[in-house]
């Protein structure tokens, strides 16, 4: 479970101050202060976001883990997070919980005295009257990237991997964080049926020794 005590407690000492101040406040700070409780809420609610999407593309470790710091802005809020393995993970979401990035931003040491490979995410989004898209990128050795796409049970799924070089990695998983497609070659294609509605994640991955560049193409009919 993450933990938030830090910032629920400086919530209510919040609260507390201003309910305990509440009859000397002006009109103007009272009119002030009924605005700033949705801005309280809709910074939960990105931060609730994050820690639901680091739980789905986090593995063991992103089940648990803690709040390190919050900023709220209108455009987006940035968390910061700390997982079970200690990773601190970057992610900015909006107040209804939608999260735009979620990325690596110091990886821990695996154990071994190597960092583990860094992970960053991408919400997918398809042009106005298409059905898919194709992305062009690069992976470091020994990394992955995370590709979200929302999409409905019962449509279509269509994803391959097209490497400038060695063969990479692919897996995708359910909104509920379950495998829709165990970790597979990607020079083998993707064609299914989805049984969930939600965020569905296709991770690329790097395991050869060094950088390599490809295309992703992703449908969804």
């Amino acid at each position: 479970m993450f933990k938030t005590e830090l910032v629920a407690r400086v919530r209510v000492e919040t609260l507390r101050e201003l309910h305990m101040s509440f009859k000397k406040l002006t009109a103007a700070a009272i009119a002030a202060l009924f605005i700033a409780s949705p801005i309280l809420a809709a910074e939960q609610d990105a931060i609730d976001g994050c820690i639901d999407q680091l739980r789905v593309v986090g593995g063991p470790d992103g089940q648990s883990g803690e709040v390190l710091s919050s900023e709220f802005s209108e455009a987006a809020t940035l968390v910061m997070l700390r997982d079970l393995g200690g990773t601190t993970w970057r992610c900015l979401a909006y107040s209804d919980g939608t999260v735009e990035e979620l990325s690596v931003a110091n990886a821990a040491d695996d154990g071994g005295g190597a960092m583990a490979g860094a992970t960053d995410l991408v919400r997918v989004s398809f042009d106005a009257g298409t059905t898919g898209t194709e992305l062009s990128d690069t992976l470091a050795p020994g990394a992955s990237r995370q590709y979200i796409i929302g999409a409905a049970a019962e449509q279509d799924l269509y994803t391959r991997v097209a490497a400038d070089g060695p063969t990479l990695d692919y897996q995708i998983f359910n909104p509920d964080g379950s495998f829709l497609l165990e970790r597979t070659g990607g020079d083998l294609e993707y064609r299914g049926e989805l049984w969930q509605s939600g965020d569905h994640v296709i991770e690329v991955i790097n395991r050869t020794g060094s950088e390599q560049s490809y295309n992703l193409i992703i449908g969804i009919e």
